[in-house]
């Protein structure tokens, strides 16, 4: 199994070089040259796995024995979700009206991102220990990546991880969990910019080819193909929790909604989805629509500004996992995703060509939510159950109550409803609050200042 770039100027690298990169040398991202092909069968034996054991079966088809051998890579796996509070590590919860809610948050930040980036975090582990070898990690957090990463590496001596976060657009639990971290190889900058604005220095950063092999640079954001790899098996274990039955044929279709701001996961539905699952992807997002404006219309292109929303972290314009998507859908097209790749950078401004805005729309639903539909359905859906969604995940029960439906249908769960206690608050709801959350209010903090004006690469790459 080799990785190419999305725009075909890179050489492929293996399982170990992809982990390792940010974007390609080239600007593009990571995809496997090869995307495997599952049959019934084996959806058959895999329908009765468990969460982790889904989460083995996918990485083996990804990373090949030979750089980490399957007993290696099951025990790194197993101690990646060792701190998950869950004992299934995720929870599917059965609402009234249909809603099936895939809880994906029980980790230590209490958000999805501690799945992917639990098993990244071992996976760099395994390499550098064998290579006597120190990385340094660039993250930009719109929210909940930030901490995840830190999390994954923390008090590591071959990792020193660097972390952007937008100051005052997180909620202040998400920027708690970050800068109460006092560890020797934990740098937190806190930016006077928006998620879009904190990429730009990294992406300047990777594009220094000498400077980001020099320092070692790596990005544990969802750039990262092992975040994209892990997030396969949300898709799967949410099929086999929802369909019907395994025993027709064709095997019958299961719904799944996805709250998008990146767009790391929904790519990693349409892999699950190329790889023969029988799936109908859905992506929703709040005001920051260019996902919606792209699917339904083919218009890939930014808006006057980023819209503060209840959904924070989905306050993106440029989700930059778009490009997998498209190459995915072009047949492996790098030379027409770089003309369209870099017309967008230059312009922010893209018409999709016709064949692939019919294939894009096929192959995705859309759908956006203002901060009214997301308190309504977080009002419904406690009126009903008794249970709290966070704004998130409300993004996807909004599409769930709005539109009806004639298959399974899952709502993946991205955060706690404990982590956006002013959402809860606006919809008139009382948060319940975890004692591990509650502390973090008195603990000592640490970051550094990011002003607007200052080059903010240039304060980095001086780390």
């Amino acid at each position: 199994m080799e990785y190419v770039s999305t725009r075909g100027g890179t050489r492929a690298v293996d399982f170990e070089g992809a982990l390792f990169s940010g974007y390609a040398p080239d600007g593009g991202l990571f995809m496997p040259q090869r995307i495997p092909s599952l049959g019934r069968d084996t959806l058959q034996s895999w329908s009765s796995l468990s969460y982790p054991e889904l989460v083995k079966e996918l990485c083996s088809l990804f990373i090949p024995a030979k750089q980490v051998p399957r007993n290696a890579l099951d025990e790194l796996i197993d101690r990646a979700f060792s701190r998950f509070r869950h004992k299934n590590v995720v929870h599917l919860s059965r609402l009234k009206d249909g809603l099936n809610v895939l809880e994906l948050w029980h980790g230590v930040t209490y958000a999805f991102k501690d799945l992917s980036l639990s098993c990244t975090g071992q996976f760099l582990q395994y390499f550098l220990e064998k290579k006597k070898k120190h990385v340094n990690i660039l993250v930009g957090t719109s929210g909940d990546t930030g901490s995840s990463a830190i999390e994954s590496v923390r008090g590591q001596k071959n990792v020193d991880i660097f972390v952007l976060l937008p100051k005052g657009l997180c909620t202040q639990i998400q920027e708690l969990q970050m800068t109460t971290v006092i560890e020797d190889n934990v740098h937190v900058f806190a930016a006077h910019g928006n998620s879009d604005e904190i990429d730009e220095p990294i992406k300047e950063l990777f594009a220094d080819v000498d400077f980001a092999g020099k320092y070692n640079l790596m990005s544990l954001n969802s750039v990262n193909w092992s975040r994209i790899m892990v997030q396969i098996a949300h898709y799967f274990y949410a099929y086999f929790q929802c369909t019907p039955s395994l025993d027709m044929n064709p095997l019958p279709m299961v719904e799944i909604v996805v709250p998008t701001g990146g767009g790391g996961n929904i790519t990693a539905g349409c892999i699950a989805q190329k790889m023969g699952l029988p799936i109908r992807l859905v992506t929703v997002v709040n005001s920051n629509d260019i996902i919606h404006r792209t699917v339904q219309n083919g218009d890939f292109s930014l808006a006057e500004s980023v819209k503060a929303t209840l959904a924070s972290a989905m306050d993106i314009q440029e989700p930059y996992n778009v490009e997998r998507i498209l190459w995915l859908l072009s047949g492996s097209d790098s030379r027409l995703i770089k003309t369209l790749m870099e017309q967008f950078n230059i312009s922010k401004r893209l018409k999709l060509p016709e064949d692939l805005h019919r294939k894009l729309s096929e192959t995705l639903g859309s759908c956006s939510a203002s901060d009214q539909d997301i308190v309504g359905a977080m009002w419904r859906c406690w009126e009903e159950n008794q249970y709290l969604l966070c704004p998130h995940s409300a993004v996807a029960a909004h599409y769930h109550y709005s539109q009806p439906h004639s298959i399974p249908r899952c709502c993946l769960a991205p955060a706690s409803a404990a982590k956006f206690q002013d959402a809860l608050l606006r919809a008139g709801l009382v948060p319940q609050i975890p004692p591990e959350i509650t502390a973090l209010t008195a603990m000592e903090t640490r970051s550094t200042p990011l002003e607007r004006g200052q080059d903010w690469a240039q304060e980095r790459s001086g780390k």
